[in-house]
């Protein structure tokens, strides 16, 4: 298993807790960006920097994760292209992606992008809190120990 983490938006919180997950669960972490990225020193974490450009990360994550892998990202389009490959897909509030679920998911985001493209105002989504935080760490945590004992 990797983990590959996409890195623009993702909260930097998040990243604090993916980089003591990859050292404690000594599991390759890899987060891709179209900006320099500071990273601790590390053998299971890595930085990529990819151009700058609508979805490149987005491409390069889901060209290099493979089925078993696990993708962390915000991005519901990039969550469903990995699920088709067999690959995990949790966002930052702890929120584990499935097969089940994406398609809705997809159908929710594309109705709110055609409502802000009409000018309405659908407020954005909530502020990121200490719950979000919590919800994460405890599905990463449960998605480790299940892959630790696989």
């Amino acid at each position: 298993m990797q983990i590959w983490v996409d890195a623009d938006a993702c909260p930097v919180v998040i990243k604090n807790i993916l980089f003591r997950a990859a050292v404690r669960w000594r599991v390759t972490t890899t987060l891709v960006a179209n900006q320099m990225l500071t990273i601790p020193p590390s053998m299971y974490i890595h930085a990529r920097q990819v151009q700058r450009g609508f979805d490149v990360a987005d491409a390069y994550i889901s060209q290099h994760a493979v089925a078993g892998d696990l993708v962390i990202t915000a991005d519901i389009p990039l969550a469903a292209e990995v699920l088709e490959k067999g690959v995990q897909a949790l966002n930052p509030r702890g929120e584990l992606y499935s097969k089940e679920t994406i398609r809705e998911r997809l159908a929710i985001r594309d109705m709110m992008e055609e409502l802000r493209s009409a000018g309405i105002d659908t407020g954005g989504p909530r502020s990121f809190d200490q719950a979000d935080t919590r919800a994460f760490a405890g599905q990463l945590d449960k998605l480790l120990a299940r892959y630790a004992k696989a």
